[in-house]
């Protein structure tokens, strides 16, 4: 059986940031929307989310400038799920969490873009 063809670094790597932008958009969701929550349990979404954000890390290590971006969003991200876990009557949270929702959104779009790009050459 032949081994399974292993994917360009810049493939594996726009790959793993869609997905990385995807799970924060997700955890998003999850502190807004009580069935979205739901559909998958803490736990599991925190082990994907936390497997990722290793990913991210290894794959960025030559690059620490968008290694720091990546941890930056990922840090302000997780602060305003928590603030808003806490005081989820907070327009102001929620207005931020849902901009960001948008910023992640156009992300994940520009991204997949260029993942499409990347697999067609």
């Amino acid at each position: 059986m032949p081994e399974p063809a292993t994917n360009p670094p810049h493939i594996t790597i726009t790959e793993t940031l869609v997905r990385f932008y995807v799970l924060l958009a997700q955890y998003i969701d999850r502190c807004l929307d009580e069935t979205t929550k739901r559909s998958l349990p803490e736990g599991e979404f925190q082990k994907h989310l936390t497997e990722t954000r290793t990913q991210v890390t290894e794959l960025l290590t030559t690059n620490r400038v968008v290694k720091n971006k990546a941890e930056m969003e990922f840090q302000r991200i997780t602060m305003l799920c928590e603030q808003f876990l806490n005081s989820p009557a907070d327009q102001t949270i929620k207005d931020t969490l849902q901009q960001e929702h948008e910023i992640l959104r156009i992300k994940m779009l520009a991204l997949s873009d260029l993942l499409a790009v990347f697999r067609s050459v």
